[in-house]
């Protein structure tokens, strides 16, 4: 029952800050939505009404679909502040956690001194290049480098803004992508950004943590402690933005016998990297590119497949983007993008007319307005 009622307390706990208006001068109250609808084609056959691999974004074939429409509620004071917000549509549905779908991330903060505060409660990922949401990023979709990282979190956050251009955050969680925790092991993470000018940021980014379920006392517990590191860069020349992401993990005991599938007590490891660049090549119409790869050799992250030669292997993927942007209004946009991903030769993990395939074309179609 607490863990049921845990949400409402902390959207309670959040907007409880008015409370402090009296001694709290100048505080802030503001709310926003945003809508993001969809049409998707892929090649890969899945279903009618099916989700994709890999989905989060548009994730359905020849259908019309809403990805997400969202409302936050914010308070801003001066010693507290408070967050929430609220999801609906395909991102809740097959990214989300299925204990709670419709809550995005709900926290509540108090300032210990002029530049600390202490936030606690749910959050959004704080690990990675791309942003979860079409509305944060050049392209509509995520790249699959962007789709293994994490996507939520649950714990208390240290953010310090040391100057106007270095914030440091740290991170007391629950696990890794999870908001309950299924263990009785904490796990520890990092965000650190310093922005060289207005235009040219960099960041890194880490995760560490055994997220190896409890076991009954009759099994030996085996331990999965995870360490995965992020970097990022942000940088714009004159029309032209850049942005470049690269993830590295390591896991202990996960490593695989290509031969048997079998798990042995080897350590694996984890590449992955993203490259965007967008030119505005007027006021409101823009044109992308984005080049993405992601090899996970004994697939602990995700999962292990046989290929044509029956050997077990984890994914090993390249892919590309290329798509156009229309925005009517700073604060929407219409776009049309294609991409085509390319798994190793003897992954055939998609399916295209009934053919084993080691490919996928997609092409979407997103409408979005924020508010």
């Amino acid at each position: 029952m607490i863990r049921k009622l845990l949400p409402v307390l902390i959207v309670l706990l959040s907007f409880s800050a008015t409370t402090f208006s009296q001694s709290d001068p100048a505080p802030k109250f503001t709310y926003s939505g945003y809508v993001d609808a969809y049409y998707a084609y892929y090649t890969d056959s899945v279903g009618t009404g099916n989700f994709q691999k890999f989905p989060s974004i548009s994730p359905r074939s020849n259908q019309f679909g809403l990805n997400t429409a969202q409302l936050t509620f914010q308070y801003d004071g001066e010693k507290v502040r408070g967050l929430a917000t609220l999801h609906y549509g395909d991102i809740s549905r097959c990214t989300w956690s299925s204990t709670f779908p419709y809550l995005m991330e709900a926290h509540a903060g108090v300032r210990i001194c002029s530049k600390l505060w202490l936030d606690a409660g749910f959050f959004r990922t704080h690990v990675g290049a791309e942003g979860l949401l079409p509305k944060e990023n050049y392209t509509s979709s995520v790249s699959v480098h962007t789709w293994h990282e994490p996507y939520f979190e649950s714990g208390f956050r240290l953010n310090y803004a040391a100057t106007e251009k270095l914030a440091i955050s740290l991170y007391l969680l629950n696990g890794y992508n999870m908001y309950e925790d299924n263990n009785e092991k904490k796990s520890f993470g990092a965000l650190i950004t310093y922005a060289f000018t207005d235009k040219f940021s960099l960041g890194y980014s880490n995760y560490t943590g055994d997220d190896t379920p409890t076991q009954p006392d009759s099994v030996e517990e085996i331990s999965h402690l995870r360490i995965h590191n992020s970097l990022f860069l942000n940088y714009q020349y004159h029309k032209l933005k850049i942005q470049i992401g690269g993830d590295y993990c390591m896991q202990q005991n996960s490593g695989i016998d290509q031969n048997t599938g079998a798990s042995d007590s080897s350590s694996a490891s984890m590449m992955s990297g993203v490259m965007s660049l967008k030119l505005q090549a007027t006021k409101v119409v823009a044109a992308y590119i984005r080049g993405e790869y992601f090899n996970d050799p004994d697939g602990f992250m995700g999962g292990i497949i046989a290929d044509k030669q029956n050997k077990y292997t984890g994914y090993n993927l390249t892919g590309v983007t290329i798509g156009a942007e229309y925005k009517p209004t700073e604060n929407s946009y219409i776009r049309v993008e294609a991409r085509q991903l390319q798994m190793d030769n003897n992954q055939e993990i998609f399916n295209a007319n009934g053919e084993p395939s080691s490919s996928r074309l997609e092409v979407l179609f997103n409408l979005g307005i924020s508010f």
